[in-house]
């Protein structure tokens, strides 16, 4: 193992190795555990985990006896190390949801997409940062402190899923998980060179997760290359009785793997509409960078066969605005979730609020505290509920009308911004100009891909959304734009 490259390796790959012998799980594990030693813990210092398992070598060795008495693997995800956000519940690792005030948590019980990976083989590697309760599309975290983007370290990973970011751009793991409400997983997949899928809520189960808006909540795979993101979606979806909104898998009714949909050739014919009003603004440097970088990616899937078609989604400002619940459900739904845990230190954002125990530049949370005791008590709350199904009506309506078979758009329309920048609130949440709102508030699933990089280095990322229950479309298409544009790189400096 100590010649085997880890860089951008492949979960195909990887197992490949342990079938032929040259690779076994625990040296997997040692590698990467050296290898946060020496990035995230040193050198350039990411600060991307927070806790490493104690037992994964242990997890290791059980694979790796399993697989030499039987010759067989556990699962789909036999020996592949997962870092995990630091949202979700592991009952072998304390769970603190980027907050200081959770310090030294213990669940007693995995997560129900935990219990799924481990399941299907996988280990959990380590936790990693996120900003206190996911509120920031910022990595600022009262627990761990600041995560640093791998590519430019000077400037920002994204959030909330800030630590999964960093650590599987980096390559401290094979794939990782975040969670998305508003775009929490594909945003940071944007900022950082990485594949990051919002699925439909409802396929993964929310047991174990801490909330932020419930019903619009999800998690989901984020990696280097949409194959395994794939992979890794398929150990993650399924009913589960200890969620209700999983009856969303039972509508979609997938069989077999997400992967086997995935061919290169996918985009000769498809129509991608293509959301001219969600680009940013040319009078902004920084959105002329991104505007270019996408459509120079939409001319490659252009020359593998796409048909570009130019839209827009009338007054779309005025329906993101008009279904945004962060402020109305946040601050009932952690509650509601911190105090059903035993064992938890702090069992109300209250409390928190009171200490002063979370990190000072996080704006959406300090507007959260300030939020109704429930939902329902805010005058204009079902106007703006009822208002979602008129905006998917509207969106879905734009993909049926122009036969089309998928929606893009830059992921973000400004660059990364600086940690300094953020430190000295010149950006913030409900402000910031991410187009990750679009699908998580018309609950369509969509997929961060990466586009390109900008002069200075930073990356772009490119949002592809499809209609609800249509994942095997967002693999094949998004399969396809991987392909046809090859930009995925490792680090520089690392």
């Amino acid at each position: 193992m100590k010649d085997f490259e880890i860089e951008e390796l492949t979960i195909t790959d990887m197992q490949a190795h342990l079938k032929n012998g040259s690779l076994t799980v625990r040296s997997l594990v040692e590698a990467y555990l050296e290898r946060i030693e020496a990035i995230d813990k040193s050198g350039p210092t990411l600060n991307s985990i927070i806790t490493i398992n104690p037992i994964a070598l242990d997890e290791a060795d059980r694979l790796d006896a399993h697989f030499k008495k039987t010759g067989e693997f556990v699962g789909a995800l036999h020996g592949v190390p997962v870092l995990v956000k630091d949202q979700i519940e592991t009952k072998d690792m304390m769970t603190t949801f980027g907050s200081i005030a959770q310090d030294g948590y213990q669940p007693k019980d995995d997560a129900t997409v935990v219990k799924k990976m481990k399941a299907a083989g996988a280990i959990i590697l380590a936790k990693t940062t996120l900003p206190d309760f996911a509120t920031s599309w910022f990595g600022f975290c009262s627990k761990q402190g600041e995560t640093k983007n791998p590519y430019v370290l000077s400037h920002d990973p994204g959030g909330s899923s800030s630590g999964t970011a960093a650590s599987i751009a980096a390559n401290l793991g094979l794939v990782g998980v975040g969670e998305d409400t508003g775009g929490s997983i594909r945003l940071p997949a944007s900022f950082t060179n990485l594949v990051g899928v919002r699925v439909t809520p409802g396929l993964i189960s929310r047991e174990g997760t801490s909330p932020l808006v419930v019903f619009q909540d999800t998690a989901g795979p984020m990696a280097r290359t949409v194959t395994d993101a794939a992979l890794l979606l398929d150990a993650m979806v399924g009913y589960d009785p200890a969620d209700e909104y999983t009856t969303a898998a039972c509508i979609a009714n997938h069989k077999g793997s997400y992967a086997d949909a995935l061919d290169a050739n996918s985009l000769n014919g498809a129509r991608l509409g293509v959301i001219r009003n969600a680009y940013g603004s040319n009078d902004n440097t920084e959105s002329v960078e991104v505007n270019q970088i996408v459509d120079s990616a939409l001319e490659n899937a252009k020359g593998a066969g796409a048909i570009l078609v130019d839209v827009e989604i009338p007054d779309m400002m005025e329906h993101i605005t008009e279904t945004s619940l962060y402020g109305s459900h946040s601050r009932h739904d952690i509650n509601q979730f911190l105090a059903s845990r035993d064992g938890m230190p702090t069992k109300s954002l209250e409390e928190i609020k009171e200490n002063g125990t979370f990190h000072p530049v996080l704006d959406l949370l300090i507007d959260i505290f300030e939020g109704p005791v429930n939902p329902e008590d805010e005058p204009d709350y079902f106007r703006k509920l009822a208002a979602r199904d008129q905006f998917q009506r509207l969106v879905a309506g734009i993909v049926a009308q122009n036969n089309l078979d998928a929606l893009v758009f830059p992921c973000v329309q400004i660059l990364p911004p600086s940690k300094q920048d953020v430190r000295d609130g010149k950006h913030q949440v409900l402000t910031f100009p991410t187009n990750t709102l679009i699908a998580s508030q018309t609950w369509m699933p969509s997929i961060c891909l990466p586009a390109g990089f900008s002069e200075n280095g930073l990356p772009v990322g490119m949002e592809l959304i499809v209609l609800p229950y249509h994942e095997p479309d967002l693999f094949r298409l998004g399969y396809a734009f991987e392909q046809a544009n090859n930009v995925r790189r490792k680090p520089e400096y690392l």
